[in-house]
């Protein structure tokens, strides 16, 4: 959907041409949010039964409290607030999103949240934080996923939702392979309960 950035209309409709049951609306870059906070301000809600706001992981020009001023913003019945744990510099303002903010895992390139001892930290700091668990994410850390594994043992029960993809060979999201669908198979099985968000379009 990278041609329709910005037009959140467009990806509303887009996302319901896959499903209405979970929708992730990602403003990705800072620039993008004023957009996002535009778009839904005032409006009903969607037509999902799970909406995700997946915060800014780029082009950040603003403090972590201005950037949750900011989320907070969003309609009460957006369910969840993704965040990157490399690009938080200070953890304090997030405990002002409560139950709704959202702690993804994260790949090899990043310096931080790839592994559940380095998730372990941000948990304790906030203590309403649900998980987000991206298995590409954890399976390009730890082929092997064990790594998967023990962050569902750790934080399985903050387990919110699920990103699904595969990467390609500089990490960016690509259509799930029949051959990652099936050795990833263990970890979505612990994962059947959440919802599922496709983070490349659906292979033909």
């Amino acid at each position: 959907m990278e041609e329709q950035r910005g037009d959140w209309s467009a990806l509303v409709e887009g996302a319901l041409e896959t499903s209405s049951f979970a929708v992730e609306l990602a403003a990705l870059s800072a620039t993008e949010l004023p957009g996002l906070l535009a778009f839904l301000d005032g409006a009903p809600p969607l037509p999902f039964h799970y909406v995700s706001v997946h915060a800014p992981t780029k082009h950040l020009r603003m403090s972590d409290a201005e950037l949750v001023d900011q989320l907070l913003r969003l309609p009460a019945w957006v369910d969840a607030i993704v965040i990157h744990p490399d690009v938080i510099e200070d953890l304090a303002p997030y405990r002002r999103l409560g139950a709704a903010l959202v702690v993804e895992n994260m790949d090899p390139r990043k310096f931080a949240g790839r592994t559940a001892d380095e998730l372990e930290p941000l948990f304790e700091a906030l203590p309403e934080a649900g998980f987000c668990l991206d298995v590409a994410h954890a399976a390009a850390v730890d082929p092997l996923l064990d790594e998967a594994h023990a962050m569902l043992d750790r934080f399985g029960a903050r387990l919110r939702h699920l990103h699904v993809s595969s990467l390609d060979e500089d990490c960016h999201h690509v259509p799930l392979r029949d051959t990652d669908e099936s050795a990833w198979t263990p970890v979505l099985r612990r994962c059947r309960d959440v919802p599922w968000i496709l983070e490349a379009p659906l292979a033909d």
